[in-house]
């Protein structure tokens, strides 16, 4: 129980941090009537939120991962991590089939599904971003596109 307490404490300070620096966001004279300083609002305000009800209504202790668990999300971890590093690279599509492909097989080891998860959610998620929400996202590596 202290340690979501704890954890909500902290929550609350980073996301008060969060809002402080969007408050130095700039907005062009070619902004939405929104502007752009809203969505890290909105994404501060609800961190904020979930701090105060973990906060008020901490879950009881329980025992953390050991073995094998701990591994796993260690390998998530590097997963990740990786991820971030070579988006840029690689373009999206690649590292974002490779590694929710490798996640979705921890969550259930069946190689055929796992495939097909990382190689729906590289093409699909790609296919949102950029063509449905107008995300400028580079699919593949820039050598691959000539």
């Amino acid at each position: 129980m202290r340690g979501d307490r704890i954890f909500g404490l902290v929550m609350i300070v980073l996301a008060l941090g969060y809002i402080l620096s969007a408050t130095g966001i700039r907005s062009s004279f070619m902004s939405d009537p929104v502007g752009p300083r809203v969505f890290p609002y909105m994404i501060a305000g609800v961190t904020i939120m979930c701090a105060v009800s973990m906060i008020l209504r901490p879950d009881p202790d329980v025992e953390w991962p050991l073995g094998p668990m701990l591994l796993k999300l260690a390998i998530a971890l590097v997963l990740l991590v990786g991820y971030a590093m070579t988006i840029k690279t690689l373009g999206f599509i690649i590292p974002t089939i490779i590694v929710s492909g490798i996640l979705s097989y921890q969550i259930s080891p069946r190689p055929a599904y796992a495939a097909a998860t990382g190689l729906g959610l590289g093409v699909g998620l790609f296919v949102l971003f950029k063509f449905v929400l107008g995300l400028g996202l580079q699919g593949l590596p820039k050598g691959l596109l000539g």
